[in-house]
């Protein structure tokens, strides 16, 4: 590939307090959460609302938030105050009431406890409100283009407006790109996928509506002793009638079960079911890729559950996502990593700026039909560092949400929407109390940080 230098006059158009990059899950909370502590701060989102995945990919439920036996909530904080809110316009069902082995958890039991189903057009608004309320810049259709640096310091974005290219100054900046995207820019060290570089599958979520429920109910309900495990792949929720198709032709997807979860609605599904390979999601042609070949199986699926799947007769497909679900690309090294063992293990570090108990999620590892995934035992929790969210070559950077330092297992247990919320969280609130102190991230005061976040919700101890 050929180069050539460009130089052009940039506007200095905006100058904030901190700056959020990213305003999926994480950098919603990131924001708000800033501003509630008196900071000045402006969000820089490259689609037309906040959400990410959960709006954009139409990823649904919000997985657990609560202990591994489901006794316990957990992530609460904003990640609650969220769902709080979404339940009063009608947009979510709270995760209490909402059990496993059912239709909201695709049929499945461990670890799935107490999801929340919620409705993305509810989301979107409800974001919007928060972050007025909270007294946030929000600035959407801007694209992060590059970071300038001044020996540990982020000092300018560059981002991609509507009128042109435009710099965003800030005296902080919380990465929230979901891809580490600001954090690499600025030249901080990262990984990508696992040790030998492969990233887990994309997926392309689509919703369904018209469908009876109670029918599909009663076929797993048939079927509940033909749910197992083998050579590891799952075969869950209505793997017989993929069988089926399979031996007439009908289905050609390296995929043996449905996932297929229940909205807030009842005749309405999420499904969770295309599987694509090796899809980079730092690079656009291979996104691009990745998009045309998640809509091509939504339609072979959708054309499945129609034809084999009693209670799908009279469906109808509503929406695929937006945008192609990625699960993981970069991993940003931090002061701290969080570990595989240490989740598995269930250490609570003291300076945990979370709690959770997520369990190990990782698509693809075996095959294209298979996932490794191990629970946490019942009743136990893990702790998420402050260190994993900063880099240690800055001392104004945060980093939040699935890109945060750990291996590629442990990420594929806190990649998914509530941990990432709770990080959130942390990271807008840390980097607020440090410019309110005039205090590196890398030194600040993690019990002090720690105090604040439980007053504000936070549940920090597990007893």
């Amino acid at each position: 590939m050929s180069e050539f230098t460009y130089s052009k006059k940039i506007p200095e158009a905006f100058e904030s307090d901190i700056a959020v990059i990213g305003g999926g899950p994480a950098g919603l909370c990131a924001a708000v959460a800033a501003a509630r502590e008196g900071a000045r701060v402006i969000l820089i989102e490259k689609n037309a609302f906040c959400g990410g995945m959960a709006t954009a990919g139409m990823v649904a439920p919000f997985m657990t938030c609560y202990d591994s036996g489901g006794n316990k909530m957990l992530i609460r904080g904003l990640f609650e105050e969220l769902v709080e809110r979404l339940i009063a316009v009608g947009g979510a069902i709270h995760p209490s009431k909402v059990e496993s082995k059912t239709a909201f958890t695709s049929y499945i039991d461990k670890g799935h406890v107490h999801v929340t189903p919620f409705k993305a057009e509810a989301l979107k608004i409800v974001a919007d409100e928060m972050l007025r309320e909270a007294g946030v810049k929000i600035l959407y259709h801007t694209q992060l283009v590059d970071a300038e640096t001044e020996g540990d310091k982020v000092t300018r974005l560059i981002v991609a407006m509507k009128e042109g290219l435009a710099s965003v100054r800030a005296k902080a900046f919380i990465d929230c790109t979901g891809d580490g995207d600001l954090a690499a820019a600025a030249g901080a060290a990262y990984s990508v996928g696992n040790a030998q570089g492969k990233m887990q599958p994309a997926t392309m979520f689509f919703t369904v509506g018209g469908v009876d429920t109670k029918k599909v109910d009663a076929d797993i309900e048939k079927n509940w002793d033909n749910f197992y495990r083998k050579d590891g792949v799952n075969y869950r929720s209505l793997h017989w009638w993929v069988a089926k198709a399979k031996e007439a032709g009908d289905w050609t997807l390296d995929r043996v079960s449905i996932g297929l979860f229940r909205g807030v609605e009842e005749d309405e599904f999420s499904i969770n079911t295309s599987r694509v390979m090796h899809i980079d999601g730092t690079k656009s042609e291979s996104l691009t890729e990745g998009e045309i070949e998640g809509r091509k199986q939504v339609r072979e699926i959708f054309a499945f559950l129609k034809k084999y799947v009693p209670g799908f007769e009279n469906s109808r497909l509503i929406l695929s996502g937006s945008t192609i679900g990625i699960r993981e690309t970069r991993h940003i090294e931090g002061i701290r990593t969080l570990t595989t063992d240490s989740i598995l293990n269930c250490e609570v570090p003291e300076d945990s700026i979370l709690l959770a108990a997520n369990s190990v999620d990782v698509h693809g590892k075996y095959g294209p039909k298979s996932n490794e995934y191990i629970t946490i035992p019942e009743g136990k929790c893990y702790g998420i560092p402050y260190g994993t969210m900063i880099p240690p070559a800055f001392s104004n950077l945060a980093v939040a949400g699935r890109c945060i330092s750990a291996d590629c297992e442990a990420a594929g247990a806190i990649r998914v929407m509530p941990p990432c919320m709770g990080i959130g969280q942390a990271a807008g609130t840390a980097a607020a109390m440090a410019l309110a102190e005039n205090v590196d991230l890398r030194q600040l005061n993690v019990n002090r940080l720690r105090k604040k976040l439980t007053a504000n919700g936070v549940m920090l101890e597990n007893e």
